[in-house]
């Protein structure tokens, strides 16, 4: 089976259970629940819950409550998106091929449904059917990839390196903090709820930050390279705004070959797992693709 048809197999599931777990379209305030609706179900990857949903099923077949983890996972993805695509930060138009939310509904709409979602989140997270204690290390784990050690700390730091000089320590802190950590966390989650052992927690951990890297260099690669038609998003808009990239930091040949190293890296962490191979198709994936 191809790798797209093995990706695309839980994705009926994944957006049937986000759809069922956010705010009715008659909700009030009907805005809010309609800017929520509008950005967690556009068509997406799903790359993060679908690493949640593998990465439980290397440890069981029985991971009761991984995919309300895995939609927790997701909503934390929308919300950061929503976020950095607002004015005040990277203010971006389009995203998956679709205004963004604050073209969509305003600034002050998107704000709020980014928040809600981050809430939403954790709600879904703190009552899945799993053992206490393997949903009070997914909510360390994702709290933790989130918050000023992850999203909101790359973030940070993204915003206060714009128009400095390109530094390849620079960039990887940021990237580690704010695209790997949930690449990591999503790998992490889905160990957990299955009841992995630290070992095998932690290898997946590590295997998801180096494909997190890979997937952030090829996004770098695909904003210098790529096509609007094909990504979805304006292209060009990292170097017009001086952002810290991997090309910025060392030339488009340098990053691919830093992107395989990152995927390389990524499938060596798998040793010991049986049947990896969408894991090991995923990173090759993640430097191949062209959106």
């Amino acid at each position: 089976m191809q790798l797209s048809e093995r990706l695309s197999l839980p994705l009926p599931q994944i957006e049937a259970r986000l759809a069922s777990l956010l705010p009715s379209a008659d909700f009030e305030p009907q805005a809010l629940a309609e800017a929520m609706r509008y950005s967690l179900l556009a068509p997406g990857k799903r790359l993060r819950p679908v690493l949640c949903l593998e990465s439980a099923r290397l440890i069981s077949d029985e991971a009761t409550g991984v995919l309300d983890a895995a939609c927790a996972i997701e909503m934390v993805h929308c919300f950061s998106l929503i976020h950095d695509d607002l004015p005040a930060i990277d203010n971006d138009d389009f995203r998956r091929g679709k205004p963004t939310c604050h073209k969509a509904f305003g600034e002050a709409v998107a704000i709020l449904a980014g928040d809600a979602l981050f809430s939403l989140a954790f709600e879904v997270l703190s009552v899945i059917n799993a053992p206490a204690t393997r949903v009070l290390a997914a909510m360390r784990e994702l709290s933790n990839c989130a918050g000023v050690h992850g999203l909101v700390g790359g973030e940070m730091l993204d915003i206060l390196k714009e128009r400095s000089e390109p530094d390849l320590g620079t960039v990887n802190s940021i990237h580690n903090r704010k695209t790997a950590a949930l690449f990591a966390a999503s790998c992490a989650i889905g160990a957990q709820i299955a009841g992995g052992t630290e070992d095998q927690i932690s290898a997946l951990r590590n295997y998801g930050r180096h494909l997190g890297l890979a997937f952030q260099i090829a996004d770098d690669l695909l904003n210098e390279t790529g096509s609007a038609a094909h990504i979805g998003k304006s292209v060009g808009s990292d170097r017009e705004r001086g952002k810290q990239t991997y090309p910025a930091a060392l030339g488009i040949e340098a990053a691919r070959t830093a992107a395989s190293a990152e995927c390389e890296s990524a499938i060596a962490s798998l040793e010991g797992f049986k049947n990896p191979e969408l894991h090991v198709e995923l990173a090759r994936y993640a430097i191949a693709r062209t959106h």
